[in-house]
């Protein structure tokens, strides 16, 4: 992570995208759509992480610029250690979805549902307080 100067429009604007995204999961069919709701999840999540990073003017770049910013994000908002390697795992299955056409289980995104909205609110509430 390196620091960068604060940009709370671009922090509002990626709150946006991950409530839009948010909004898109409501409305797909986790059943027939599995590893699309997979990826939006995670880039809900990675908006919230972003828009973070960029309220608080620090920026990840290069090879492995999303798993640095999951340890960012951790250390720097104490997420739990599970929430930290539940993130790590989503980052991970969405990279082989994206790149090998991995294919995730409905079961998947229904046993780990809890999880995933947490996270998303807990983040959501860190962004809100910066932007607002």
């Amino acid at each position: 992570m390196r620091e960068v100067t604060p940009d709370k429009e671009k922090a509002r604007s990626l709150l946006k995208m991950a409530k839009r995204t948010e909004e898109r999961i409501k409305s797909t069919e986790i059943e027939r759509f599995p590893s699309q709701v997979l990826m939006d999840y995670y880039d809900t999540l990675h908006y919230l992480m972003e828009g973070i990073s960029s309220a608080d003017g620090c920026k990840s770049e290069s090879k492995g610029a999303h798993k640095k910013l999951i340890q960012w994000t951790a250390s720097e908002y104490d997420l739990r250690e599970s929430e930290k390697h539940f993130l790590d795992q989503v980052r991970r299955q969405r990279n082989k979805i994206s790149y090998e056409g991995f294919t995730v289980e409905s079961e998947y995104i229904k046993r780990n549902l809890e999880k995933f909205e947490e996270i998303i609110e807990k983040l959501k509430e860190v962004l809100e307080s910066k932007v607002n």
